[in-house]
């Protein structure tokens, strides 16, 4: 039996009034306890044991708080890490320790284990509210066992009251940071052979009258991170009934393995096989719904299955449902999917549903003809055609992989698209009515009602989880700035020009030949000033001009460009910024006028280089125009892999992965043909070992490492760099908070190992 004391409550204790006690996820965790549902047993170290531990250190975090800047990210950074360095280094008091020993031991009998294994997260008192939810902002950790373990992650969850974004949030929306508690929730670990997430309302519909189960093999953490693709399953609310089914291929899973989180495979015979069985899925949308009518609120769940027995182990409000799901609307019927004829099929680059008439565009010349809402489709797309591209609906192409210009803008722009169809524009008319699901990648016959399978993205009413490891963004488009700004990135990693040159509609080369180089000044100057306002406080980082010879031709001046047999190992990128300085030395004064005027978050970015001649020689052009901002370089062909240290010795504040490049070079597979797209895999041992060894010299050289290449979009590629100790990973703005989550996920876990380690070292000593 656990004792209630001030410092520990017991869930039996506890209701879901009991949040200046036990924090939000543990007053609900009590509620539901005692309303009979399948609660895993736990206790919760109150918000008195936090109010006692902080006692004789609270002065002093709350000097460190006052009067501080949370719009400049360095301050408020480093008072962050300096509070919760505080807290980590303070011992809790013996009674405490005591408490919080006896109630775990407690729960070891209660779990007949001489030591359990239990799941430790935070439970602050202004988290998981129905007006507000600050889910996500501080820390959980998983599978702890033993008295060290749990009472260290016990004082983590406390300073993970004080990260950055915590701070940030409670400062933006008025909470006082003395008035805002934590609790710690100890929870027996469900070692689940199957878990997940459910919805007592569809998120993605907006239907009340729909359950949302997704789940996949061993711990739910690999749902929860995003880290995996579930099953999905889809229950009428009213009848108990399936309504629909996903079964994904269910590669891999996280399960325990003695004492740490490991990733298993999963084996084959079994990937493709659904998940639940019939009756789990039905008793899963029973809780749900009885939850819901308990809390009178929709409820988001997380739930686990252990030997064939049930865990509902969290439960909070939905707070991101639109007012409309207040009523239950006439929906329109959706096409069943047996239903449509489908015309073509491609690779799915940019997710979504669009329809409308047919625009088929051979050159830059044809743009006109696209109005609102056309489908733009061609046999590949150039930044000469971005103005059309923001009227279309959608967007289809003959030819392209996963990293061809339409790929990459229409994922920045949010228009589906589906690349490498290699017929589009010979099998569609002129004016034909047709709809693109960009997420499946296939096109059908007229206009059709299909359901858009919208992506997982940060509620807006929540800050991003905070990560050691930033999360920036890949832009292109200035106009977007604002809106990639709300994503939460840390910065941009990545900020091309050539979308900017475009819209001007007239060639550099052209220009600064023909002494016209203000115009080509204020195109960048422009440009890169929304966007640097937009991410004001936040590095971000210009890559200078990498147009080649083949992508501006219908600009003016663009007849005059050279022709050559393969472009893309041809004359761009730093090599011809370098030949014709002017270019180069226009775009560095428009950023020098930018520092003037106070907007000093602007860095430098020199790609496509493979000599130490071309770093040394940017740097003299740099110091000639005065400017003195952060300088780097791309790692984005294999000769800038092999001479990195000459790089690092020359002096650069950063590198980053041009991925999409160094995988090209690399593996010999022109990464804009999608015949040979099977070969194209930025995961190849090969790029991997390149980018652990630049990241290793680079961190001998004190220079910061980073990724802007589509592969920091990828979950896998994303847990690979966390474990090499890259600096800052960046990503599409759709895929920021989903990489955060990846990132977060991957960092506790080299926490938590480095935590046992020294606790064993110390056991190591004691004998």
């Amino acid at each position: 039996m656990i004792k209630v004391t001030d410092y520990i409550a017991g869930f039996k204790a506890l209701n879901k009034g009991d949040i200046s006690i036990a924090g939000g996820k543990g007053a609900s965790l009590g509620e539901m306890y005692n309303a009979g549902l399948p609660i895993p047993p736990g206790f919760v170290v109150t918000t008195d044991s936090y109010k006692e531990f902080v006692k004789d250190i609270s002065n002093e975090i709350y000097n460190k708080l006052n009067n501080l800047d949370v719009e400049n990210n360095q301050a408020l950074q480093s008072t962050a890490k300096q509070i919760q360095e505080l807290i980590i280094k303070t011992k809790i008091p013996q009674s405490m320790q005591d408490h919080i020993v006896e109630a775990y031991n407690a729960l070891s009998q209660f779990s007949q284990e001489p030591a359990s294994f239990v799941a430790v997260r935070s439970s602050a008192t202004a988290e998981d509210s129905a007006e507000a939810s600050f889910a996500g902002q501080n820390a959980t950790y998983l599978n702890m066992k033993g008295v060290q373990k749990v009472t260290a992650a016990i004082k983590a969850c406390w300073a993970s009251l004080f990260t950055a974004r915590s701070i940030y949030y409670r400062i933006k929306n008025n909470f006082p940071h003395d008035k805002v508690f934590i609790a710690v929730v100890v929870q027996k670990m469900v070692n689940s052979e199957k878990a997940g997430v459910m919805f007592s309302v569809n998120p993605v519909t907006q239907k009340r009258n729909e359950i949302l189960i997704e789940g996949t093999y061993g711990l739910g953490e690999a749902v929860v991170s995003g880290a995996v693709t579930p099953d999905e399953y889809i229950v009428n609310k009213e009848n108990m009934e399936i309504i629909s089914r996903k079964i994904a291929k269910k590669e891999w899973q996280f399960t325990r393995d003695e004492e740490k989180t490991i990733k298993v495979d999963i084996p084959t015979e079994k990937q493709e096989l659904q998940l639940l069985k019939e009756h789990e899925i039905k008793i899963l949308a029973q809780l749900a719904a009885k939850i819901e009518q308990h809390y009178k609120l929709p409820q988001d769940l997380e739930w686990a299955i252990e030997k064939e027995r049930i865990y509902i182990v969290q439960s909070r409000p939905i707070t991101t449902l639109t007012e409309q799901v207040k009523e239950t609307p006439v929906e329109q019927p959706q096409q069943e999917q047996s239903d449509l004829k489908e015309l073509l099929s491609g690779l799915a680059a940019s997710p979504g549903i669009g329809k409308g008439k047919v625009k088929i565009v051979h050159s830059p010349d044809e743009l006109d003809k696209i109005q609102q809402g056309d489908i733009l489709v061609a046999p590949m797309t150039n930044p000469d055609m971005v103005p059309g591209m923001k009227r279309a609906s959608a967007i289809v192409t003959d030819h392209g992989g996963l990293t061809c210009h339409a790929a990459i803008v229409s994922r920045e722009m949010g228009i589906p698209c589906i690349v490498g169809t290699s017929t589009a524009t010979q099998i569609f008319q002129e004016n034909q009515e047709i709809t693109v699901d960009g997420t499946k990648g296939k096109v059908y016959e007229g206009l059709q009602n299909i359901q858009q399978e919208k992506p997982v993205e940060q509620p807006t009413n929540q800050e991003p989880i905070d990560t050691v490891i930033d999360v920036k963004v890949i832009m292109d488009l200035p106009d977007f700035a604002e809106k990639a700004a709300k994503t939460g990135a840390d910065g941009v990693g990545l900020l091309r020009c050539e979308m900017m040159i475009a819209e001007s509609k007239k060639h550099p080369s052209f220009l600064t030949k023909n002494n016209r180089e203000q115009e080509y000044f204020d195109t960048i100057y422009n440009g890169v000033k929304k966007v640097a306002q937009a991410f004001k406080g936040k590095p971000v980082w210009y890559r200078t001009s990498d147009f080649r010879t083949d992508e501006y031709r219908a600009l003016e001046g663009g007849d005059q460009e050279p022709t050559e047999s393969n472009p893309m190992m041809g004359y761009h990128g730093i090599r011809r910024g370098l030949e014709e300085p002017k270019i180069l030395l226009t775009e560095l004064k428009a950023i020098k006028k930018l520092y003037d005027e106070g907007l000093t978050n602007v860095g430098i970015m020199l790609p496509m280089v493979t000599h130490l001649e071309q770093v040394t020689k940017s740097k003299e052009l740099i110091d000639q125009v005065g400017l003195k901002a952060e300088f780097g370089v791309m790692i984005e062909t294999p000769a800038s892999v092999l001479i990195i240290e000459d790089i690092c010795k020359a002096g650069i504040d950063f590198v980053s992965f041009g991925t999409n490049d160094l995988t090209q070079f690399t593996l010999a597979c022109d990464r804009n043909n999608e015949n040979v797209q099977n070969l194209y895999n930025e995961l190849h041992p090969a790029i991997l070992k390149q980018i652990e060894m630049v990241v290793r010299v680079c961190r001998k050289h004190h220079v910061q490492t980073s990724i802007c290449g589509q592969a920091g979009s990828n979950p896998e590629m994303a847990s690979f760099l966390v474990k090499t100790g890259i600096d800052s990973i960046s990503a599409n703005p759709d895929a920021v908070h989903k990489i955060r989550q990846i990132v977060s996920q991957e960092e506790k876990k080299l926490y938590m190992d480095i935590m046992r380690k020294r606790i064993e070292q110390k056991e190591r000593r004691k004998k």
